[in-house]
């Protein structure tokens, strides 16, 4: 069974950064799509962005508009997603997922269905 420890949340003013770090135990890891999601209250899990098994290739949604960045280190088995430039809509609870299956379509992965596995989140509270 793959665990999924998500950390690096947190209270941060508008405008600040965070780094969120997904370390997973499991050392087939470099085999998996990963994928970072959040969820405010009363609003539906949405992705923020997936990355390849090797880190080459990647997507974003629409609203994050370039401030954030994920990547990862197989060796170490963990995804990171760097945010920039924070804003208060930003605030909501950060989940890191895993798909160890065949590789799925770009638009297959925008749905949580897509992934096998999931952290327990972090929380992310952005100030005004």
């Amino acid at each position: 069974q793959v665990q999924l420890v998500e950390s690096g949340g947190g209270l941060v003013q508008a405008g600040g950064s965070l780094r969120l770090t997904c370390v997973a135990s499991e050392r087939t890891f470099s085999s998996a799509t990963m994928a970072w999601f959040r969820q405010s209250p009363g609003k539906e899990r949405e992705i923020i962005a997936h990355i390849s098994r090797s880190g080459a290739v990647t997507y974003y949604a629409d609203f994050m508009k370039g401030r954030f960045t994920i990547s990862r280190n197989n060796a170490k088995n963990t995804v990171v997603l760097q945010m920039l430039s924070l804003k208060p809509e930003d605030t909501a609870v950060y989940y890191c997922a895993g798909r160890w299956r065949l590789r799925g379509s770009s638009e297959a992965l925008l749905n949580i269905n897509a992934y096998d596995y999931w952290g327990q989140g972090t929380q992310v509270t952005v100030s005004s």
